[in-house]
């Protein structure tokens, strides 16, 4: 993982998107099970269970987040 990953994951996880958490993403609630995964620096996902059926899904980060990360560490 490269360093711009590294900050990208740990904003993330002080946003909420870490394990343990809950969180409402695309109208479904989610707990998630894993910390924040990034496979490209624009392609960041999360391991949750769905509270309504139980079913472990990877639940992609809504690219709005994942750009005001980015604008934001380009500022810092």
């Amino acid at each position: 993982m490269t360093k711009q990953q590294t900050k990208i994951c740990e904003r993330l996880k002080r946003l909420g998107y870490s394990q343990g958490n809950r969180v409402r993403v695309y109208g479904e609630e989610f707990e998630l099970i894993s910390d924040p995964i990034t496979i490209q620096e624009q392609l960041v996902f999360v391991d949750g269970v769905e509270q309504k059926s139980g079913d472990v899904r990877r639940i992609r980060i809504p690219l709005p987040i994942v750009r005001m990360i980015h604008q934001d560490l380009r500022v810092a």
